[in-house]
């Protein structure tokens, strides 16, 4: 039998052979960047986009992505948006994408809402429209939640929500089906070892179980949300990133809460065939409680991703949605 710290020794060998060498950025990447910016929050770099739309001026719209990705989930349909709208604006969360990464980090959704709004204050935004997925679902709450509350003391708003529209995420804790590496990652005992492991096969095969069979990525857009992924190391805090998740169970009834209370126009795109959120208990759940919210459901292969996989018909719907946004 070989001894514990042979095995320890052979674990360290594989991890470092898994992650050497580390994926460079594409040329896609390399543009994407060159296109943004970076601002400083507290001590950290984070990175942003802010595009001057040909649309109505007066549509300020705020990306949120999601998790374990970055800005770049949104790529297809940056153009689009562009068109139909004033200015569009999205950065990395911190720990996500082009943004810092620091290690042992409490990552939670308080800072990253703190982070949105003190990047509006930068940019001189009062007012936005949020177009928000999966984590960044759960950021929109917790900003809704702060605009409800300041409008019940009649306290002042520096920044004002004007229409929120959510797509596919775990905005109802109770309904979501994690996945078996979501699980892991939640486990203390094993994750740092999962996470040393991980590597662009791995990380192929997990991300494209929440994509349709029929709309997965190329292989060349797997490889750049991979470097994304591992840009700053990412890959070794994924294990804190995560920590989203315990969060939306904790603060379940605020951000649940914040839907059913609040008087903005609310909408949901969503694409039917999510493994994560399955339509049969958290469509469902999402009808019964928030009535007054539009739901836009796209075509039953669209999964959890529907601005990658479906962009047209997402820009298609938000732009009707905001059609009936009368501010």
């Amino acid at each position: 039998m070989p001894s514990f710290r042979t095995v320890a020794w052979l674990v360290a060998l594989i991890a470092v052979y898994l992650h050497w060498p580390k994926p460079h950025l594409s040329q896609r990447l390399q543009e994407w960047e060159n296109s943004g910016k970076y601002f400083k929050f507290k001590e950290f770099n984070v990175f942003y986009k802010d595009s001057l739309g040909s649309g109505d001026p007066e549509k300020v719209v705020l990306i949120l992505h999601g998790f374990p990705s970055s800005t770049f989930d949104w790529y297809k349909m940056w153009h689009g948006l562009n068109e139909n709208f004033g200015r569009v604006i999205a950065a990395d969360f911190l720990g996500f994408g082009l943004s810092d990464k620091p290690t042992g980090h409490s990552y939670t959704m308080f800072e990253q809402a703190d982070i949105m709004e003190s990047l509006m204050a930068k940019l001189g935004v009062e007012q936005v429209h949020i177009l928000a997925h999966d984590m960044g679902d759960t950021v929109a709450q917790e900003l809704i939640a702060r605009q409800n509350a300041a409008e019940k003391s009649n306290s002042k708003l520096d920044l004002e929500i004007l229409s929120v529209c959510l797509t596919n995420g775990g905005i109802l804790p109770e309904t979501l089906e994690l996945r078996f590496m979501q699980k892991l990652l939640l486990k203390p005992w094993i994750a740092p070892v999962v996470k040393r492991l991980s590597n662009h096969f791995i990380f192929k095969k997990s991300f494209g179980k929440v994509f349709g069979e029929r709309t997965q990525p190329t292989d060349d857009e797997f490889q750049d949300h991979w470097a994304l992924i591992r840009w700053n190391d990412g890959d070794l805090i994924i294990d804190e990133q995560i920590q989203y998740l315990p969060q939306r169970f904790a603060n379940r009834d605020k951000w649940v809460g914040a839907l059913q209370e609040t008087k903005i126009p609310l909408h949901l795109i969503f694409g039917p065939s999510d493994p994560i959120n399955p339509p049969d208990t958290f469509l469902k759940r999402y009808k019964m409680l928030i009535p007054h919210s539009g739901v836009t459901q796209l075509a039953d292969h669209i999964s959890h991703y529907p601005q990658l996989e479906d962009p047209e018909s997402v820009l298609d719907a938000y732009v009707k949605f905001m059609d009936t946004v009368k501010r």
